[in-house]
Parts: C-alpha cells; structure tokens; sequence
C-alpha cells in the first residue's frame, strides 16, 4: 500500500510538474502561446494585461490570456506593453499606424479613438460582433466605436464616470444642484473640513472632471466639422456660467483655494482617509479604493451621488474608457483581434479588474457587478457623455486647464480667461 501511494504521489507530482511546465510554455513576459505557433499576432496594451503592477491582477490575466491561446491553439500573441504616458504612446501609435507599421492589435484609448478614425488606420469590426451586442452597449459607446457609415472600428470594452462623493455623517442629504452642494460644501467647513475637493490643477482629470457641468447646461466644444466653438454665442454663454460656478466655489469658501493645485484622484482619497473633506467630485473606481483604504466603520459613512446640475433635471457625467482596435489588412488577423476583445476583455477583464463593462447586460452577467453601487454607477451611464473625439480635442483640455488654473487662483477674470483659451484654441486648429 505504501508503495502504491507513493507512486500515485509520484505520478500527481510528475502530472502537476508537465502543468506547470506547458502553462510557461505558453506564457512568457512578451508571449502568450507555443513559440513555434504558426499564427503570430503582434498585441500592444497597457497595463490592462498580465503587465499589471498588481500582482493579483497581473496573475489574473495571465490567467484569461492563457485560456484564450488554448482556445486558438495555431496562434501566439507577441506582447508588447506602453509606459504610462498614454498621451505620447497614443500619438507615436497613430504615427506607426499613418505609416503602415502600427502593431496588429492595440489597446486605444476611447477620447483619441476618432482621431484614428479619420485617419482611416482601423479595422472593420463589423462582421465579428453581432446586432445584439452592438444594441447592447450603452449609447455614448456605440456611437463611439462606429464611423459615419456605421462600421464598428474598435471594440470600447470598459468604461467609468464621474460622482459626488459625501460622507453622509456629515452631510447627510445627497445635492442635486449647483446651488444645493455650495451649501452643503459650506456646512461642512463649520464641522472642520476644508470643503468640496475637485481637481483644478494642471492635467486632463481637471477639464473632463468639470465639462459635466457646461454638458448639464447643453454646452458643446465643437461644431459637427468638429472646429472649436465653446468661446463664442450661447455656448460662451454657457461656458462662462459652468466656469464662474466653479470661481463662486473658490471665492465662497465652499472649496479650498488649494483645488488649483489638485492634479490627482489620490488626493481626494487622501483627504477622505485624512478626515479633512465630507465631499469631493471623483471617479467610480474610488469606492472600492475608498473601501480598502478606511476601516469599516468609516467607509460605512460614504456614499455617492450624481454630480449636481444646475438644476436637478439638467445632469451629465464624464465617461471614459479603453478599446481594443486592430490595424492589420489582414483579415485573420483582424478577426484574431476581435476574438481577444470579446473573448477576454468583454466581461472577464471587468469582473477582473472591476471595471464597468459598456454593455448592459454584462451587469446582471458578473456577480461583482450586482452589487447596489455598481448598479447605481449603470444607471448613471445613461447620463454619460464622452470627450468629443476630434483632432482638437487635446488642444482644446490643454487650455481650458490652463484657463482654470488662471481663473481659480484668480489671475484672470473668467472672461478674459475663456477668451484667451478659445483664441489659443481657434489657432491650433487653423494649423490641423
């Protein structure tokens, strides 16, 4: 008997060793599947992939990535990773891809994914994903991924927005105006806080985190030719209104003067932890960072809302997001891209990562996603507004960041501020 359990030990090391060994085989730092694979896909993504900092996370996809060279035994994955600066790692993909040397398959990020559109680099999608599916995203999505003639370039699989955070402790009624959250804002600082908390500083997260509100007002920032027009008519008007309610806020007291220096989501989350805010405008991924962050009874105080409009009826939220785009001709490997996108990133990467998927039914699907705030988050994506995605675009957040830092810190008087931004703007569109 003895010697019999120490074969079958032997056999279920030798068993468990061959496992291990085939799933290296199949996974190394920049390939996934056999080495002598016939098939080669050459996969550029960001660190939503086994190059995750997390280690759980990183493990996790590997995990999916491994299943998913199972599934297409004749193919291996060439991985390629971009560093953090999205922006410069977008911009020398969409020179590669002008260039017919872009990689087969790539992670685009969703407010630059039309200006791969126009430059007509990307992909037919259309015939790997059915009617349904494409009905099913949320409809700031599918009017994302689709051009004029309605050919799905790029699959945009995850998704986030942006909501007022409060601790209900302090203030115990969620705002739904403008007006309402400067009071409560003000209560707060006789409680010893310092205010609601937004990003007012240089970068991106400052001009999307504040479009909700000029969006909430019926605002636009471009025409349909996609040219600037946010500094002139009834959209100035309307800009310079969503602006000086952010001045008031300053001004008042309701927020610290230090929002003009706030370039992170950390921060706020810091400030939380700090128990020196009751409020602050954030993304939806902070509830779970809120969550690991404050011991349970604290983290009990916080909840969320829709960002106040300056009415209750007149809301909107900044939506963002990452897609999967293919810039091969080749039809195999187009349709290889497609397969990853659906088959990895569609639903497994959300629940990995919890990251809100863009299709509805995908929040009944996933057990994560059941839970009372991810279900609140999906019914605010109907509210959800995408960045326009035009060539402008960059230009047109770089100086409204500006333009904010300017009229925060009180520089420059909103107007002044606004009319300098629409003229840097106008000319750097007059160079495109």
């Amino acid at each position: 008997m003895k010697s019999a359990t120490v074969s079958a030990f032997a056999l279920s090391t030798i068993l468990f060793s061959a496992s291990v060994s085939f799933a290296q085989e199949l996974a190394t730092k920049d390939r996934i599947g056999l080495a002598d694979a016939p098939k080669s896909l050459v996969v550029r993504l960001t660190n939503d992939s086994p190059n995750n900092s997390d280690p759980a996370i990183a493990e996790g996809y590997q995990k999916l990535f491994v299943d998913f060279i199972k599934k297409h035994p004749d193919w291996k994955l060439q991985m390629q990773f971009m560093s953090s600066d999205i922006g410069t790692e977008q911009a020398k993909m969409l020179e590669q891809a002008k260039a017919g040397n872009a990689p087969d398959c790539a992670a685009v990020d969703s407010f630059v994914l039309s200006q791969f559109m126009v430059n007509h680099v990307l992909a037919d999608f259309t015939p790997y994903f059915s009617k349904e599916e494409v009905d099913d995203l949320f409809p700031f999505i599918r009017s994302g991924i689709t051009d004029k003639d309605q050919t799905v370039r790029a699959w945009w699989w995850d998704t986030d927005l942006r909501v007022l955070y409060r601790n209900k402790s302090i203030v115990a009624e969620a705002p739904a105006t403008w007006d309402d959250l400067k009071t409560a804002a003000l209560a707060s600082t006789k409680e010893g806080m310092e205010g609601v908390l937004f990003n007012g500083g240089r970068w991106e997260g400052t001009t999307f985190d504040w479009l909700a509100n000029y969006w909430a007002l019926g605002g636009k920032l471009v025409d349909d030719t996609g040219k600037p027009v946010f500094g002139e008519g009834e959209n100035k008007e309307k800009f310079l209104k969503a602006l000086n309610y952010f001045k008031d806020l300053v001004d008042s007291g309701a927020a610290p003067k230090r929002v003009s220096t706030i370039a992170n989501y950390d921060d706020m989350n810091a400030a939380a932890a700090a128990a020196t805010t009751a409020l602050f405008i954030g993304g939806n991924w902070q509830y779970a960072q809120l969550k690991s962050t404050l011991d349970e009874a604290e983290f009990k105080n916080w909840t969320f809302s829709p960002i106040p409009g300056p009415t209750a009826d007149q809301r909107s939220t900044g939506t963002g997001g990452w897609t999967i785009a293919s810039f091969s001709k080749d039809k195999d490997k187009v349709e290889m891209c497609a397969n990853l996108a659906r088959e990895v990133y569609m639903g497994p990467a959300n629940a990995l990562q919890q990251q809100l998927p863009t299709r509805k039914s995908l929040f009944d699907k996933y057990e994560v996603f059941s839970t009372e705030a991810n279900k609140t988050f999906a019914k605010a994506l109907v509210d959800g507004q995408a960045r326009p995605g035009v060539p402008i675009y960059p230009e047109i957040s770089n100086q409204i960041q500006i333009m904010m830092g300017d009229v925060l810190s009180g520089t420059k008087k909103p107007e002044e501020a606004l009319d300098a931004a629409f003229s840097a703007a106008m000319e750097a569109y007059k160079r495109l």
